[in-house]
């Protein structure tokens, strides 16, 4: 059956990811879609690390930081960077790219959601980042679209998502706050969902891909940090991930994690996770 290989990857800087052995993995991966985050370059680096791809790039405000892109076989229709208000500054952070599935108009989206701090100005940001996203994906998602919601999104959404969680329960990325938002998110369309927070609200009917895939099983994670020994003891987080409304998801097939099979040959902090699509 035909299909679309998506693959997002926070690369933690483009030019590192290249000189530490990303390509090795690109060649092998066969993918036709990459969404990217933390690029932390201009368009020369991601145009340098991807020759002959098609690429956008939404770079942050400040030099050296952030910045998401998406990289194609083939060109997209359009894309757009305009996110939330007026005067919040999302470069950098959210970029949408129209494709073709079979014929069918697709929309795929790179994210790269702030870490945030818990009770400081980090934190902030990150509220209202997750207050246009929701916002955003409730009109990507409107008539049954076929929309994709890609990155690190830098939530551990429930208990089976990060390894310590009884431990970051006070800590930015598993604050109960902001699972709340993925419990609405994920909550059946229509229906009055109350978050882990106890606040309540529509569900929107995302369809978290690996979540599906793998069922009601500890990660797989898909961030380890570099200090001491957390990608060789496997404490990790789930923090990126394919959303994908109801009828993109119904397409959703090999789920794969692209964990390095040592801590010498990681390229990035983050796995890459990688879907086909089909049509």
């Amino acid at each position: 059956m035909p299909h679309l290989r998506i693959a997002s990857v926070n690369v933690n800087g483009i030019r590192a990811a290249v000189r530490n052995g990303m390509h090795a993995w690109l060649d092998a991966a066969d993918v036709d879609i990459l969404t990217v985050q933390e690029v932390r370059g201009d368009d020369e680096h991601l145009a340098a690390a991807f020759p002959g791809w098609s690429i956008v790039h939404d770079k942050a405000t400040a030099k050296g930081r952030s910045g998401v892109a998406i990289v194609s076989r083939e060109p997209a229709v359009a894309s757009r960077t305009v996110f939330g208000d007026d005067d919040f500054d999302s470069a950098g952070r959210w970029i949408e790219a129209d494709f073709s599935l079979g014929g069918e108009p697709l929309t795929v989206v790179s994210a790269y959601v702030h870490s945030g701090e818990a009770d400081t100005p980090k934190q902030d940001e990150k509220w209202r980042f997750l207050d246009a996203m929701t916002i955003r994906m409730g009109e990507l998602g409107a008539d049954g679209a076929l929309a994709l919601v890609t990155g690190d999104l830098n939530v551990g959404h429930r208990e089976l998502d990060i390894k310590n969680w009884r431990g970051n329960r006070t800590k930015a990325g598993f604050l109960p706050r902001e699972r709340a938002y993925f419990d609405r998110f994920l909550g059946a369309a229509g229906e009055h969902v109350t978050g882990v927070d106890g606040t309540t609200g529509p569900g929107m009917g995302w369809v978290d891909v690996g979540r599906v895939h793998h069922g009601e099983i500890d990660g797989p994670y898909t961030w380890w940090s570099m200090r001491g020994k957390a990608f060789d003891n496997d404490s990790g987080w789930r923090i990126d991930y394919h959303l994908a409304t109801p009828p993109l998801a119904a397409r959703a097939t090999g789920y794969t994690i692209a964990r390095a099979a040592t801590y010498a040959e990681r390229w990035s902090d983050h796995a890459p996770v990688i879907v086909d699509y089909t049509y």
